[in-house]
């Protein structure tokens, strides 16, 4: 969100050296279970989950050093549910992409392979718990394939929404400190990003 800040022609964040982003995208890359500690230790005092997230960004910052300035504006104009409502879809996406969805292929994928391997080798089925018509153990491995195709379809066509938006969803903080900027937009923007 500061990074995108930093974008806009926000006179207090002029100064700003882009050159700096990469050490201020390393503070998530590098997020560490140390870091997600001191993120509690921090929040045994100020009993605020997001205040302490934003309490351990601006430590991170004076590590950095010369941004102390510009610390403010971390969470300019934010609720805590705005970084609620962005961030938790976020994980579900990004757990769903990059940890459920590649497993789920890699079942599918054995599961195609067993259908392969036991095509020609037939098998008695049932019909309500008694014997019926002869079929084939590939072709049932398959009836199973078909239906997991079905479900990764549908969950790639998930989408994860996010409300982000301010105290009571207008962007006013953002519009009283700066009315040039289109707040909406920037707000669909960043969340769309």
């Amino acid at each position: 969100y500061f990074i995108t800040l930093c974008e806009l022609p926000l006179p207090q964040l002029k100064s700003l050296d882009h050159a700096r982003f990469d050490s201020l995208r390393a503070i998530y890359q590098n997020f560490s279970e140390d870091d997600a500690q001191r993120i509690k230790e921090i929040e045994s005092v100020t009993n605020h989950d997001v205040k302490a997230v934003e309490y351990f960004i601006k430590e991170e910052f004076d590590k950095l050093g010369g941004l102390e300035e510009y610390k403010e504006f971390i969470h300019f104009g934010l609720t805590s549910q705005d970084i609620n409502n962005t961030s938790v879809p976020l994980s579900f996406k990004e757990a769903v992409d990059e940890c459920f969805m590649p497993l789920l292929k890699e079942v599918l994928g054995l599961i195609k392979g067993m259908a392969e391997d036991w095509k020609d080798i037939p098998m008695l089925a049932k019909t309500h718990g008694q014997p019926a018509s002869p079929t084939r153990v590939g072709k049932e491995f398959n009836v199973f394939a078909v239906r997991l195709e079905e479900q990764i379809r549908q969950f790639e066509l998930l989408t994860y929404p996010a409300k982000f938006g301010g105290a009571t969803g207008n962007m006013n903080a953002h519009k009283v400190a700066y009315p040039a900027i289109d707040w909406i937009a920037f707000g669909n923007d960043f969340v769309a990003s």
